[in-house]
């Protein structure tokens, strides 16, 4: 063992001796390093990504790795050899023409973004065979916008751009900054094809300068190319609109223009033509979707101007409706007027139906188990997209003989099943057609029934849900509304000895209320925001979140019509079970600053607030707030921390680690070393609190006067694998000032590994 220990500490040790200029020609520098550097505040992209030659990558500590191994081959006649320089990476070899293109590459980058007299000097270190280039760069003063004007020729475009209510790129004041001018070209086209344009292209668009202020500002004007023949360009406006609604392989040929199989268009061999909304369906066979959910999600509509962005809707529209596996959409033009254009939509089927069974293993505290499911989902229940997903699911823990005496601890299995019916659209009555058919809704309703049967106690979970989904802003805004969600629980059968340990415990009564009877039905509003898209790629991101949810509205109304029972505690009772009543909301902000592709800075500030009233002295456990975990302060295990400078008791003190209000906040630092791995190190603070004093909770009111110093705070690592469609994130955290302690709060100096927290997560924190 102690062998197998020395060799990777022999292997490193060999590495970092190993020289990297053992294979540069006599009369050749290695690049050893490059460094840019500049005065400019404003840089709107990475300078380094405009080198034409970089270094050989470079580890902490370790050095050159690759480079090293490269070297470390011998003879490239055996195949070890020629093997082990594969792994590695050949030296980068200094070369004067690469450099000098180099700095006329940043000089040039530096004029696009307005230092319009930037200098580059190319400043060179010799250290035996090896080389440093520092590209040392003067941008000056910069060159403001001081005017920006549309000049557009052609009026029916011009007064087009003084109606849209879409705000310019560029602004006076800004830097003359060819990025900026792309993006306002993007605008400006993306505006002219969602308005007739179909034919416009970006290339049309173009800018006239005037920098003669002498005064390093420039006056912008807008303008576009006027067409060869001089006739103002083209709006085409949909003509005919053909919708081939389920083809499959089984259903169609391949025919010519005189009706006989050959070259030209597909037809149904049983064709069922029909006229709807100024639409053309054709279907064969296999009814597919109906008329009426067709029309619904085709925002190509015959009248309109042509418009990329009701195309786009038309494609994600039908492509999220999973009866839906491929769409395709043509247009030309028609043969009835040269300002007409006809369309074609092909919609493909997908298979309807869907079958899924899984095992999964679990293990909980050393004690193993399975939880086997199998599930069907029915995608166009309808003809309408509709999806119905039905899916029964059970586990089972078998608990070793030795184990048997412990209470918490004796084999249970549990049983349910889970239902829903989705709707590719709002279903509420009243509403209007606008609103029930906007892109992207959809209408879920959901019911499960779950047994968890233990030798202590039988525990039953009934939950229905009636929500609705949508997007707006954009899409950049989404929204999402639980009309009503119900979750009952009831415990029909509890030990005796279950009772005197844990719902007869006065000194807990968390614990006990986890463990009764209970009735919660909430309505909750959910939103998310983020920011659009910017073609510089440096640009700031950010995302707002929010919710609010408030339970016990519809028990209250039916309690008050129809009167209801009262149990020994004054809680009014439906069902024989006392309802839950509360209010609560939360915010959350995150921003991204972008120092460069590779260097980023984030921060997220978040708050929560619920209060129970009425009927409710207590929040519902699952409905209160936690800290501490891999996306709250990481410095503590998940749900470990607070409240307020509440002590920790015991291991099934968990439940009294929750409270009615959650402040934190968070930055994070990270530094892609390459295009794989990301590190970060970051620092959180906050806590959570109870807005009422509960006597199991000592120390974890809130109170305005002493709430500060029960902010917890904490440092730490992270290591990051980005595999571009999958982010996965490894962090660990210690502990900084822990408001828990009675003395000795800060603990900063004093990490030991036992205390740090070790989180794995998918995606970034925030």
């Amino acid at each position: 063992m102690r062998k197998i220990k020395i060799i990777p500490i022999a292997f490193i040790l060999t590495l970092a001796a190993c020289t990297t200029t053992k294979n540069i020609p006599e009369g050749s520098y290695l690049l050893d390093n490059m460094e840019v550097k500049h005065d400019t505040k404003n840089a709107t992209s990475d300078l380094e990504d405009f080198v034409r030659q970089q270094p050989n990558t470079s580890f902490p500590l370790l050095g050159k790795v690759r480079l090293k191994i490269y070297n470390m081959a011998g003879d490239t006649s055996k195949w070890i050899n020629r093997t082990i320089q594969k792994l590695g990476q050949p030296p980068v070899i200094f070369s004067n023409s690469q450099t000098l293109i180099s700095a006329n590459q940043l000089k040039k980058q530096l004029n696009n973004q307005g230092y319009l007299n930037a200098q580059v000097d190319t400043l060179l270190k010799k250290d035996g065979n090896k080389i440093s280039v520092t590209y040392d760069i003067k941008g000056g003063e910069p060159y403001l916008i001081r005017d920006y004007t549309y000049a557009i020729e052609d009026t029916t475009m011009a007064r087009i751009m003084t109606r849209i209510p879409s705000n310019p790129v560029i602004a006076g004041g800004d830097m003359y900054d060819m990025a900026m001018l792309e993006e306002e070209r993007l605008r400006v086209n993306e505006i002219m094809r969602n308005v007739g344009y179909y034919n416009f292209s970006k290339e049309y668009v173009y800018f006239k300068a005037d920098s003669t202020l002498n005064s390093h500002q420039v006056d912008l004007f807008l303008n576009v190319y006027p067409r060869r023949d001089s006739l103002p360009y083209t709006r085409y406006k949909i003509n005919k609109v053909k919708v081939i609604s389920g083809i499959n392989t089984s259903d169609f040929a391949e025919a010519g223009s005189d009706g006989r199989p050959g070259p030209g268009s597909w037809f149904f061999r049983n064709a069922d033509t029909t006229e709807y909304h100024n639409m053309t369906i054709i279907r064969g066979r296999n009814n597919f979707l109906r008329n009426s959910t067709i029309r619904r999600n085709n925002y190509i509509r015959k009248g309109n101007y042509y418009s990329d962005m009701l195309q786009n809707w038309t494609y994600q529209s039908f492509s999220r409706i999973g009866a839906v596996n491929q769409v395709n959409i043509s247009t030309t033009p028609s043969a009835e007027d040269s300002t007409l254009l006809d369309a074609t939509v092909v919609l493909l089927p997908a298979n309807f139906h869907k079958f899924k069974a899984g095992l999964d293993g679990t293990n909980s505290a050393g004690d193993i188990g399975v939880a086997p499911s199998i599930s069907y989902q029915h995608q166009n229940l309808f003809n309408g997209g509709e999806e119905l997903s039905i899916r029964l699911k059970g586990a089972y823990e078998f608990i070793p003989k030795s184990k048997q005496g412990d209470l918490l601890g004796q084999s249970y299995y549990e049983y349910g099943i889970e239902t829903g019916l989705k709707f590719p659209m709002i279903l509420f009555p009243w509403l209007k057609r606008s609103w029930r058919e906007q892109p992207f809704a959809e209408t879920n309703f959901k019911i499960g029934l779950t047994n968890q049967h233990r030798p202590e106690y039988t525990r039953q979970f009934f939950n229905t849900t009636i929500n609705y989904d949508w997007l707006t802003y954009n899409f950049r805004l989404g929204h999402s509304l639980d009309l009503l969600d119900v979750n009952y629980i009831r415990m029909p059968y509890r030990s005796e000895r279950f009772d005197s340990l844990y719902i007869d415990n006065v000194k807990n009564p968390m614990l006990r209320e986890s463990y009764q009877d209970q009735l919660v039905a909430r309505t909750a509003y959910t939103f998310s925001l983020v920011n659009g898209r910017k073609l510089n790629p440096l640009y700031p991101t950010y995302t707002l979140r929010g919710s609010f949810e408030v339970s016990g509205l519809l028990p209250r109304l039916v309690s008050t019509i129809r009167g209801a029972k009262e149990n020994e505690n004054g809680q009014k009772q439906i069902l024989g079970v006392a309802y839950a009543e509360y209010v609560k909301g939360s915010i959350d902000y995150s921003r991204t600053f972008f120092f460069s592709k590779r260097h980023s800075l984030a921060y997220r500030i978040g708050l929560g607030l619920a209060y129970p009233y009425g009927n409710s002295n207590v929040l519902p456990f699952e409905r209160r707030f936690f800290a501490g975990g891999a996306n709250s302060i990481r410095g503590w295990s998940t749900r470990s921390l607070g409240p307020g400078a509440y002590k920790r008791q015991d291991d099934l003190d968990f439940v009294n680690q929750t409270g009615d209000m959650k402040l934190e906040f968070s930055i994070e630092n990270r530094f892609k070393v390459t295009d794989l791995f990301e590190f970060a190190q970051f620092i959180d603070a906050g806590n959570i609190w109870t807005l009422k004093k509960y006597e199991s909770q000592p120390g974890g009111q809130f109170a305005f006067d002493s709430f500060y110093k029960e902010i917890a705070a904490s440092y730490g690592i992270g290591l990051r694998f980005d595999l571009s469609f999958l982010l996965l994130r490894f962090d660990v955290g210690a502990q900084i000032y822990d408001p828990s302690r009675d003395t000795g709060k800060f603990v900063m100096f004093k990490p030991t590994i036992h205390k740090m927290a070790w989180h794995f997560g998918i995606g970034y924190p925030f």
